[in-house]
């Protein structure tokens, strides 16, 4: 039995994993390292393009649940993040490379898994067949995706995301800086470069009024409301960002135990703590214009910019109308689709999708029932998130607790809710992984 994968980023990786350990063998199409697209910097599979970040940890947090699921189903993205894990309060952030790495080197050791550099310009005809090639799918490939689901009639829509800035550690002002973690949670793992009144105003007045970069022809004025760029951020008057990514309340130095006017908060990019990037700093200023105004933070005024913030395209189908809730094509039988070119959004999200891709694409290859993730699970609401055809606007959609049913019984107290929710998700998925496709056997 063999199964076809195109695109080796997270949801392709853990969409090729899942179909392997239960016995399948997996042909993985990948263009790497033949070409890239404009968002890599290496030839590593998984690769993060965007922030170090899987977000918040434990189940009263909708991201956190999402990946306590996922680490009951087995995920080899979040048994690699978990390896890789640096300092981050309340999140799980990963060195970057090195997550990359241990996923790039758990594939390749499959002895299930044939990687085969290929950039793809129309759907290859075997099927079963995963197409989780990204939000930067290319053209050639989107124009065929279209043709086969459908043709002109099925939309394709588009939003921007970002990459923030990196700075090297040693070149931040730690004078100006200090080490601590919002309300004192997560032991200071956050580095913050505060502010006086003062010195944001005129970081804000610069910030609003810098020079962003031209868009690429392919590319238009539409931004997805999760990414908001930081100067766009700025634009809607000068306390969003006080009330925003440079919120000062619950922060306070302590050296002085002062809070700030604002705060600039540094999350470390790497297990060695040599690399930190800029929370919340998305943008899509000019490079020249990156290094002037962001050295006006007091903390980075002499700051060694390793990677410069970026924007670019990210592309998603109409899945509600286009897909079921296994991923599969409405269309197309053994046609799936997995990550963001989904509508799913951020990096845990993308590799839930391709997980459920994995493991639904097997029963289809091994003839067996395909297996119903309920929406009482936070796997499951992503699944009717995308395959709900009475969604009015579809839009890319983070893991939330709104996606979930609501409890049953009446009102329940503001403050147990989130725990409700999780511990009805968990048992619910407890009572679905026995009944999942088990295959011939495990790596």
């Amino acid at each position: 039995m063999r199964a076809y994968v195109a695109g080796a980023g997270l949801a392709g990786c853990e969409c090729a994993w899942q179909l392997a350990k239960r016995g399948a063998e997996v042909t993985l199409l990948e263009m790497k390292p033949l070409s890239r697209i404009s968002a890599h910097h290496t030839d590593f599979f998984a690769e993060l393009c965007c922030s170090n970040s899987l977000r918040g940890e434990g189940v009263e947090c909708a991201p956190g649940l999402l990946k306590e699921e996922m680490r009951r189903l087995e995920s080899l993205i979040i048994r690699c993040a978990d390896e890789t894990r640096v300092p981050a309060g309340g999140a799980l952030a990963v060195d970057r490379d090195g997550f990359s790495k241990a996923v790039t080197a758990a594939i390749r050791a499959n002895p299930r898994i044939t990687v085969i550099a290929r950039e793809l310009e129309s759907l290859p005809g075997e099927r079963p067949l995963i197409v989780a090639t990204g939000p930067l799918t290319t053209d050639a490939l989107a124009r065929d995706i279209l043709r086969v689901l459908g043709g002109e009639d099925a939309k394709a829509l588009s939003f921007f995301d970002a990459s923030a800035p990196l700075v090297a550690a040693e070149s931040i002002d730690m004078q100006s800086a200090y080490f601590a973690s919002r309300y004192g949670k997560g032991g200071g793992d956050y580095l913050n470069c505060p502010m006086d009144k003062d010195e944001y105003t005129a970081f804000w007045k610069e910030l609003c009024g810098a020079e962003r970069a031209q868009l690429h022809a392919f590319e238009d004025e539409a931004v997805f409301e999760g990414c908001l760029p930081v100067e766009v951020m700025a634009g809607r008057g000068p306390d969003t960002l006080r009330y925003g990514p440079l919120k000062p309340i619950g922060i306070r130095d302590p050296r002085t135990d002062k809070g700030a006017y604002a705060v600039v908060q540094l999350r470390r990019d790497n297990a060695a703590g040599s690399v930190y990037n800029l929370v919340g700093f998305q943008t899509h200023l000019t490079f020249p214009e990156q290094r002037r105004v962001f050295s006006m933070i007091p903390a980075l005024r002499n700051a060694e910019f390793l990677r410069f913030g970026v924007m670019h395209r990210n592309s998603f189908i109409d899945s509600p109308r286009l897909l079921t809730a296994d991923f599969q094509s409405r269309v197309s039988p053994g046609l799936y689709f997995a990550g963001q070119l989904t509508g799913v959004e951020g990096y845990i999200e993308s590799a839930a999708s391709g997980l459920v891709a994995g493991i639904c694409a097997y029963s289809f290859l091994s003839g067996e029932k395909t297996p119903v993730f309920p929406p009482e699970t936070a796997v499951g609401a992503l699944c009717r998130y995308i395959s709900d055809p009475g969604v009015k606007e579809f839009q890319p959609m983070n893991i939330n607790f709104g996606l979930l049913p609501p409890l049953p019984g009446g009102t329940v107290k503001k403050g147990e809710k989130k725990g409700l929710l999780a511990r009805r998700a968990l048992e619910t998925l407890g009572a679905v992984i026995p009944c999942l496709p088990k295959g011939r056997s495990s790596q």
